[in-house]
């Protein structure tokens, strides 16, 4: 009796369809006459004037003639899908296949009501043979001032042949958009900072080596899929974007989602659940929208005064090799904030060059007399800093060790497991690592004492905390679920090492940067830093993506961010062009990051084959001027840092932060803002000594030259040593930093 009912019920929705007129186009039928219902602040307007064009629309009271969010006329915004999912993991990288087997997507809309503070949508979703269908439960709930959240369900009602076996696990939106709209954010995106007209997948995962440069991108994808990665691949995705429109819209699920930006009319928005779940914000600009969505995502506080007060050099070798290298930079009069020490655990050689033995405890062949070495920083106000990721690898082979930690996690029980309930072994370049499980509670207990006994008890004032990009969707793992841990997991990273650090009462003392990260990830880190550019100039992984990141980031509350000056990845396979990094990069990318939350340097994966910042005396000199720089720049930052922790903005900002009325500003991608008084536009191109930037309306001030210059497209030389840097004319920050210079030298 039951099937009779649903076949019958599916059968007039889809004949009601027809009948519309709406079925060639899709989709959408309904006899709920128009209304608007409010939603706290919000007003949801259901329009349904006849001949198949009912559509949604959000608006706030405040402003009622803006239109937030609207569905297209006469479409279906919902569809309902079941659906051959295929992730494979390779390395960090993952690949995704999606098979879609059933598609309903022709809707009716059956009901819309105000139930209690909620609007409440209500309806059917049939496939194009009128045997499958769901019911589906769509609810709009004002969440606080400018948040509407908005929450959609399916639910199967009917099912004919293979179908019935099987249940919807993957639920579709779809609203209006402009084809002049542009959108930004999506996390850090390196090579497209306007994504309409793209395909973006919302995964956390390894950024990829070239990211389309050939011929390593598909050299490296043919030895291990993936590895190469794209134009979308990216250690922080988050799904949240605010367009030039003033538009805002974020998902709240974790699970794998694909934002579909590429019709010029609408949005499509694909989430692997049978729930999707998301806000709609309200904002005035784009400074209001940032300001609103760190509200749910979270904000990152003020690093301490240390971090400005120079370079934090990284670099390996041992105890003696820091004490060579500081005596260089003293002899130099750098200003050293920090050593930055990834070695401290001990190097092994692996296919990409060095990397480090991921069992975390001091090396005390590679640094005898630590106690003495850090001792002797602390006393010359200098940090000593560290490294660690959430893999563990059995040290048997390294020969010496005090604990074996992989085997502590393997007899607690605390790695992630696969379906054999053994460890997952993940493979990273050529060997096998174990993964902590950050569901399982005991795991996450454990791993913490690891960071207070082996680093914090070491004397660290932070480490560099890498990965968390690889959890593989088929894992075991406490949670139960591990796809939908798998966007969470580096979030979690990062909450471990912040409750490490507060449980001893130093919050305010300790630095960690991680590169992976997703919607709640800057609540719950000090420090973020890039990830692994090749050590080139291009925009699809080098400097000119690294620009880029910095301003994509900073949509999505990554206040705080900074890159490895120079990059870090070579390429020197005998099957590819060599890729190493040349001088007169190294020596550009210092005066980009400068400017950004950090100043700190990397040997890069082949270290003897890049130049250093102590290579001679050109890069010994630019690195000395551009501490000096930082350092002068400190209380600037120190100012940008507080409007992080209070508002959420970041540091490094795109253009059309302040400047949303100025159409040029939208497609700038190679120079950019510190706070509202600085505009920096580096040399991002080999051999070139002047930059072609733009400035807005306004009078503003060369710092080098002293020279003004009004608003519009200016081109200025820029040696080496004087990347073009200009402030607001009057700013009190911007001559601030002129005297700076001068006590430090530098001008």
């Amino acid at each position: 009796m039951r099937t009779k009912y649903v076949t019958f019920v599916l059968l007039t929705v889809f004949s009601a369809l027809a009948l519309s007129g709406c079925y060639e186009q899709g989709s959408l039928y309904s006899k709920v006459s128009s209304r608007t219902l409010p939603a706290g602040d919000f007003l949801v307007h259901w329009s349904n004037p006849g001949e198949g064009k009912a559509f949604v629309a959000v608006r706030h009271r405040s402003n009622p003639g803006r239109v937030l969010w609207a569905t297209e006329p006469g479409q279906n915004f919902l569809r309902a899908i079941m659906a051959d999912i295929d992730v494979k993991e390779h390395r960090g990288s993952f690949t995704v296949k999606d098979d879609e087997r059933l598609s309903c997507a022709f809707q009716s809309v059956d009901d819309i009501r105000l139930d209690g503070a909620a609007v409440t949508i209500t309806g059917r979703l049939v496939d194009a043979k009128a045997q499958n269908g769901a019911s589906y439960v769509m609810t709009f709930r004002q969440a606080s001032g400018g948040h509407l959240r908005f929450e959609a369900s399916v639910a199967k009602i009917g099912c004919a042949g293979e179908f019935c076996a099987r249940a919807f696990n993957q639920i579709e939106i779809s609203y209006a958009s402009s084809s002049n709209e542009k959108f930004y954010g999506f996390g850090e995106q390196f090579t497209h900072l306007n994504l309409k007209g793209h395909r973006v997948p919302i995964i956390s995962q390894e950024g990829g080596v070239g990211r389309g440069r050939e011929p390593v991108t598909s050299a490296l994808n043919l030895v291990s899929p993936g590895s190469g990665g794209n134009a979308y691949t990216s250690y922080i995705s988050v799904p949240h974007y605010i367009t030039s429109l003033m538009r805002s819209l974020f998902l709240e699920t974790t699970e794998y989602a694909v934002f579909d930006l590429r019709d010029d009319e609408s949005v499509s928005v694909k989430i692997f659940s049978d729930r999707i779940a998301g806000r709609i914000l309200y904002g005035a600009n784009p400074l209001e929208l940032i300001e609103r969505y760190t509200e749910y995502a979270g904000r990152m506080k003020a690093l301490p005064d240390w971090i400005g007060s120079g370079a934090i050099v990284g670099m390996q070798g041992g105890t003696e090799r820091v004490y060579e290298i500081w005596n260089l930079l003293e002899a130099q009069g750098t200003p050293i904030a920090a050593f930055w020490l990834q070695d401290w655990v001990g190097k092994r050689k692996t296919m990409i060059g060095s990397q480090l033995w991921w069992n975390w405890e001091l090396d005390a062949q590679t640094y005898p007399e630590w106690d003495g070495l850090v001792a002797a920083m602390h006393e010359a106000d200098i940090r000593a800093m560290g490294y660690i990721n959430s893999f563990l690898v059995d040290p048997a082979q390294k020969g010496s060790f005090a604990r074996n930690l992989y085997r502590e996690a393997v007899d607690g029980g605390f790695l992630v497991m696969n379906g054999n309930n053994q460890p997952y072994p993940i493979k990273n370049t050529d060997f096998d690592a174990g993964m902590v499980d950050l569901s399982n509670p005991a795991a996450r207990a454990w791993i913490k004492s690891v960071i207070k006994e082996e680093m914090l008890a070491r004397g660290f004032s932070g480490w560099m905390l890498d990965f968390a990009e690889a959890l593989p969707f088929d894992a075991v793992i406490a949670s139960g679920d591990a796809a939908s841990y798998h966007n969470q997991y580096p979030v979690e990273w990062a909450k471990i090492n912040q409750e490490a650090i507060s449980e001893l009462g130093l919050e305010d003392e300790i630095v960690f940067f991680n590169r992976s990260g997703y919607t709640k990830s800057p609540g719950a880190s000090t420090l973020f830093w890039e990830g692994d550019q090749m050590v080139t100039w291009d925009g699809d992984d080098g400097l000119k993506s690294a620009i880029k990141g910095l301003v994509s980031g900073g949509f999505s509350g990554f206040s705080l961010n900074h890159s490895d000056i120079g990059g870090y990845t070579s390429v020197s396979l005998s099957v590819l062009n060599i890729f190493k990094r040349e001088k007169e990069l190294l020596m550009r990318w210092m005066e980009a990051n400068a400017f950004t939350a950090a100043f700190r340097t990397h040997e890069g994966n082949e270290p003897e084959k890049n130049a250093q910042f102590y290579s001679d005396a050109d890069t010994l000199a630019q690195f000395t001027r551009f501490a000096k720089v930082f350092r002068a720049l400190g209380f600037y930052r120190t100012t940008l840092m507080r409007e992080a922790e209070a508002k959420g903005w970041p540091l490094v900002r795109h253009m059309l932060l302040h400047y949303p009325n100025d159409p040029v500003a939208y497609d700038l991608k190679y120079q950019f803002m510190l706070g509202a008084d600085f505009i920096v536009a580096p040399v991002v191109d080999k051999r070139a000594d002047s930059v072609r930037c733009y400035l807005p309306a306004g009078e503003w001030v060369h710092v080098w030259t002293g020279a003004s210059y009004n608003g519009g497209w200016v081109d200025v030389g820029a040696p080496m040593g004087k990347p073009a840097v200009f402030f607001k004319k009057g700013s009190p920050a911007g001559s601030r930093f002129v005297r700076n210079l001068r006590g430090e030298g530098v001008l």
